[in-house]
Order: C-alpha cells, then structure tokens, then sequence
C-alpha cells in the first residue's frame, strides 16, 4: 500500500537536487559497496516477513472462528472495520514516532506488545474467559500496532540500503508478502484442523520473537545512527522548549508539519491521494470478489486436468492463488528487470494504476471462470508495478527527518480508503449487479493513472525549467 520533491528520481540514481530549497533529500545511509547493506536487508525482510505470516494465520484463524460462532454479517464487519481503523489513526503518530525516535526499536517493540496481548487472548480461550468484546478488542490492538510498526519499516528500509538498491528491496518485500497470502491462508487451514484457537495464536507469538530476534541483529550504519541521533537531540531540545505547551500541542504541531511538508510538493501528495483514491475505489471493490464468484461462476465447473474447481471454496481458493501468484511474479519482475530499466518512478506508477483499472474492468466483463482467474493473475501481475515505484520515490525524495510522518500519511490515508469505499460499494452490490462495481471501480481507477502521468510530465518540465513543480 510516500511523498516529495519536484525533481525526476530514478531508481538507478544516487543523489538527485531539488529546485526548493526547503524541500531536502535525505543522504544515502548506505553504500553499494559495502556488502554489510545486504545482511542487514535480509534480517529486516526475513524477520518482518516471519512475523507477518504468523500475524496472518491468527487473523485468519480469528475470523474464520468468528464466522463459525456468529455466522453474522454484522460481525464480520465489525471485525474488518477493527482491523483497519485504529492502524489509519495511529499510522499518523506512528509516523511522527519514526521521526523522533529509535525506528528500529519501533519495529521491535508493537511485536513484542502484541505477542504478550495474544497469550493473555490465548489464556483466555484455553480458559473459557474468551468473548466476543475481548476479540474484537483483541484485533483492535493489533491494528494499532500495526500503525506504529509500517511507517518505522518504511522509513528504516532507505536508512539501511543504498539509494540505487531501494526499488530491488521494495519490489523483493512485496514480493515476499505476496507470497505470504499464499502460505498463511492454507498453514491456517491445516493449523484449525489439528488445534485449538488457543494453540494456534502461540504461532503468532513464536514468529514475533523470531522477528524481534533477527531485527535485533541489524547493525544500523553509522552515518544513518548520526542523522536519527541528530534528530533525536533535536526533539529533545524542542520538547525542553516548549514543555510548558504540553505534549498534545507538540503531537498536533508535528503533525501539522507533516502535513505541509508533504503537500508542498506536487509530486509526494500526488501518490498520498492516488494511493487513497485507489484504495476507495478500486481495493474497497475487489473485497467483493467473493460476492461476485458465488453468485456468478456457482454453476461453472472448472477442469483444468490437474485440479478441478467444483465448490464455491474450491473457486475462492483458486481466486487468491491466481492473484497472488501474479503479485510474486510482478514483484520478481519488478525486483530484476523494473530495478534497471524504471528511471521514472511517478509515470510507472501511472501506468500501474492503468492497468490495475483495465484489468478490475475485465473482472466484471470475463464471460467465464477460467477467463476470470486469468484476468485475476494478470491484475496480481500488475498491482507490483504501481506500490513498488511508489515506495520507492518516496523513500528517495523525501527528507530523513520526514520520512516517518510522510509514510504515516501514506498508511493512513489508504487505510482509511477501504472501509470507506466498503461502506459505499457493499451496500450498492445488493443494489445493482456486482460485476457492474468491478467495471466502475475499474474505470474509475483509469483517470486517477493519466492524472498521475499528467503530473509527472509537468514537474519533469518545471524541473527541466528550473521553475516551481508546486504550483
């Protein structure tokens, strides 16, 4: 699922300048010479990516539990909406967290908070003292966590590589998540078959250790511990200064200047909006995908001569395999060959969301399921194309001292633009046929990609001018 400055960047690039000189880049934390930089990426991935999988299988493992109880729709979208509120709202301090403090301890530290709160949840099950509040409860803080943790994984991620490296590393963790969409659902299948809840949420607990474990072993490199030192002694001298307007005031100042540092350029708030706007309406849509297949494809049987797809699971599962084998093989794609040949980060953007909204189109339009599932693939093929580069521009543009808050916005933003999107497509679908939500979410996201194309070819030649991309 961000932000600044009015030059071109490439992803081959070291060093760029900006024509605004309160806009500043942050300086390469690492060198592609030094080969440290890749033992310390591959902690950081392999610990985060550990981690994330067994988050997955308890959250599968809880919903699945909360459909069996309460078979009730109104649950369910309790659930959802508690998984994804708190994180947009502690996104945007998360952010500002980043920016003050130790990141890699912001890392460690909402896994170890929540592992301890997933014991007491599984004493509580193993107990009988579990309910419904407690759980919900339970995903609520979670989420919160999550919201602290993202922007410090985001903003950690370019103090420990080399500038030119940045788009391999986004492109190799989306694709490493991709990849978790395929393991957790099934490990979680297999794990509620042989245990109890109660057993199933150590998982999440094992993982987290594992991952606070090998985060623990990343040496920071010692320009990139001066800069976050030097902001640190910076935020202390502020906080010495201005205690007598208390902390809130500080918090709302931060967040203020966040907000203006990231809306100053043209570029950075353009990927914070189109980012949210995608969010609502094309990601809120593609939640639908299980309401489409059962009321579409209940009757059409897929032979495939190695696997057949007779009941609706059968179809959902074929659903997510389709997507998400085409998430990984975007993300090699993008790891290898987008790493050397993109030098435009804003226009592979564009051109990502073009093709995720033709692709949400052909959705509503596959006249079968076979052509379905094709076109699912190639949407999961072309999804890396639009968060990498993103990821990427952002973590090359914006200043080191920002980078958690422009992050936190980035999160924020689209965290909140699914639930909203949900609210206004999911009731609609039981107004109107849901292959026609597919073709709008799809059609819509097709203008949000030329603007984006638009703004790139218009600060490319302010840049090229000399003048002001802002404007």
């Amino acid at each position: 699922m961000s932000t600044n400055t009015l030059t071109n960047t490439s992803a081959d690039t070291s060093s760029s300048k900006s024509s605004n000189s309160t806009v500043s880049h942050p300086e390469p934390a690492a060198s592609a010479q030094d080969p440290a930089w890749k033992q310390r990426i591959a902690l950081l991935l392999t610990g985060q990516t550990l981690s994330l999988l067994g988050s997955s299988v308890v959250q599968y493992a809880i919903f699945w539990h909360l459909v069996m109880r309460s078979d009730s729709g109104s649950v369910m979208a309790s659930a959802m909406i508690l998984t994804c509120l708190p994180q947009a709202v502690v996104s945007m301090f998360g952010g500002i967290w980043a920016d003050r403090w130790n990141r890699k301890l912001l890392i460690m530290l909402p896994d170890a908070v929540i592992a301890c709160l997933t014991v007491l949840l599984a004493v509580a099950f193993a107990t009988g003292w579990a309910n419904l509040s407690l759980i919900m409860l339970a995903l609520a803080l979670r989420s919160a966590g999550a919201g602290v943790q993202t922007p410090a994984v985001q903003s950690f991620i370019p103090q420990i590589t080399p500038e030119s490296k940045l788009m391999r590393v986004n492109s190799v963790n989306g694709t490493l998540q991709s990849a978790n969409q395929i393991v957790a659902p099934a490990l979680a299948a297999v794990l509620v078959t042989m245990l109890p809840l109660w057993a199933i949420l150590f998982v999440d607990v094992t993982t987290a250790v594992v991952g606070i474990g090998f985060t623990l072993c990343i040496r920071v490199p010692e320009s990139a511990g001066v800069r976050q030192g030097d902001n640190e002694t910076d935020s202390a001298a502020a906080e010495t200064s201005e205690d007598r307007d208390g902390a809130v005031a500080r918090i709302i100042r931060e967040l203020r200047e966040g907000f203006a540092y990231a809306w100053q350029s043209r570029r950075i708030r353009s990927i914070i909006l189109g980012n949210a706007m995608v969010c609502f309406i094309n990601v809120a849509p593609m939640n639908l995908t299980l309401l489409l297949i059962n009321r579409e494809y209940q009757h059409d049987d897929l032979n495939l001569g190695f696997a057949v797809f007779t009941s609706t699971s059968d179809k959902l599962a074929a659903n997510e395999l389709a997507w998400s084998i085409g998430m990984i093989l975007g993300g090699l794609l993008m790891s290898s060959v987008g790493a050397k040949r993109i030098h435009d980060c804003l226009r592979a953007v564009a051109v990502g969301f073009v093709l995720i909204g033709i692709t949400t189109a052909g959705l509503g339009f596959a006249p079968t399921l076979l052509v379905f599932l094709i076109i699912d693939f190639l949407t999961g093929l072309a999804t890396p194309l639009a968060a990498s580069p993103a990821f990427t521009m952002l973590q090359q543009e914006v200043s080191e001292g920002m980078q958690g808050r422009v992050f936190g916005l980035l999160n924020a933003f689209s965290t909140f633009g699914t639930p909203l999107g949900m609210l206004v497509f999911g009731p609609l679908a039981d107004m109107i046929d849901v292959r026609l939500i597919f073709i709008i979410g799809g059609a819509l996201t097709i203008p949000l990609g030329c603007w984006l194309a638009h703004v790139g070819a218009v600060t490319r030649r302010a840049d090229a001018a000399g003048g002001d991309e802002n404007r």
